[in-house]
């Protein structure tokens, strides 16, 4: 079955139909990792995008129980180039097309994914529908819609909730949680509570944590910066806080960093960034429209530079108890080259 890929710009792409048969609307968004497709559409982060992926094909792995980022996606859809139908004959495994369609998800593939990558750097943000038609009346549709503000409330936990241990007690603030988060800290013994993106100080502080972590997630800090400002306000020197993707950029803002707006947004597995004292040098997972800008961040001790930007993707401030990572430690999908910075959080609580 044909579709189509409308953008608001006025062109079309023209494509194979899986996954879910429903019209979907949301922020078309390259995806650049070689792998990790589940993980990647299952992130909360790209709550609200329609992901392009990059490689040439996706789906030949399946979908399986280990690699969820979140139970409910909330992609509003995906295109590729070319998609594996079958895959090997497993109880363990489920093909791509018929997760999509459980999650109500639609993708198209035969799609020119070159050119509509080449296409999105040009214009930097564009809103797409994945359609059966692309009419004239598909295109007044898209040119009119307001995309939803504040994706984070959206995707967050709506009650707090425990993953259990023996170790450190740690308050995971939940503005886009990824589970491979809490796969980590459970792996170091961390005792966790997760909490809404708006819990209040007094919820955090009944908890008697050791260390806070502000997560990754799809909003803005504009959005979040009010509920936020306030626990950070009364916890910065007080506990360690670790602050991840959307968390790095409210952390960043609080300590009066000038954030500087990539010329396209980070989204993939292969991003280089070099810790500035030791020179090690990491490829890290990124999703994120920001980073620091280097002349801002003379005062930090460590800091982490992007090296395709030039710009501040991480620092640690062991004085004042911060870590901040633009990046995700665990990758998840990635490379897990930056997985010491839990054990640097844990040493901090510590």
């Amino acid at each position: 079955m044909k579709r189509y890929l409308i953008l608001e710009d006025g062109s079309s792409y023209a494509g194979e139909a899986i996954g879910a048969s429903i019209i979907s609307t949301g922020e078309l968004a390259i995806q650049t990792g070689n792998f990790g497709y589940q993980e990647a559409l299952t992130d909360p982060t790209n709550a609200g995008k329609i992901l392009v992926f990059t490689t040439p094909m996706i789906g030949g792995n399946g979908i399986n129980a280990i690699d969820y980022e979140s139970i409910n996606p909330s992609v509003k859809g995906i295109i590729a180039n070319d998609v594996a139908l079958n895959i090997s004959d497993s109880d363990n495994f489920q093909d791509l097309d018929s997760f999509l369609q459980e999650k109500k998800i639609p993708a198209i593939y035969h799609v020119d994914t070159r050119a509509l990558v080449h296409r999105l750097i040009a214009k930097n943000s564009l809103k797409a529908s994945i359609m059966d038609t692309d009419d004239e009346h598909a295109f007044d549709q898209i040119k009119a819609l307001v995309l939803p503000k504040n994706k984070s409330a959206a995707v967050s936990t709506k009650n707090a909730y425990a993953a259990p241990n023996v170790g450190k007690t740690v308050a995971v603030l939940d503005l886009g949680l990824k589970h491979s988060l809490l796969r980590e800290l459970s792996l170091r013994q961390i005792n966790v509570t997760v909490l809404p993106w708006n819990a209040s100080v007094t919820d955090i502080e009944n908890l008697r944590p050791d260390g806070i972590i502000i997560s990754n997630g799809p909003g803005k800090v504009a959005e979040v910066k009010t509920e936020l400002t306030p626990i950070l306000t009364y916890f910065y020197r007080q506990l360690p806080i670790w602050g991840v993707g959307l968390g790095f950029l409210v952390l960043s803002d609080f300590l009066n960093f000038e954030l500087a707006d990539l010329s396209e947004e980070y989204n993939g597995t292969n991003y280089p960034v070099i810790e500035l004292h030791s020179r090690k040098i990491w490829q890290v997972a990124v999703n994120i429209k920001q980073l620091i800008s280097l002349d801002s961040s003379k005062v930090l001790e460590q800091q982490y530079l992007e090296l395709h930007s030039n710009l501040v993707a991480g620092f640690s401030d062991q004085q004042n108890k911060v870590i901040a990572t633009a990046f995700n430690a665990e990758g998840a999908p990635g490379s897990r080259d930056a997985i010491e910075i839990f054990d640097d959080f844990i040493k901090m609580m510590v």
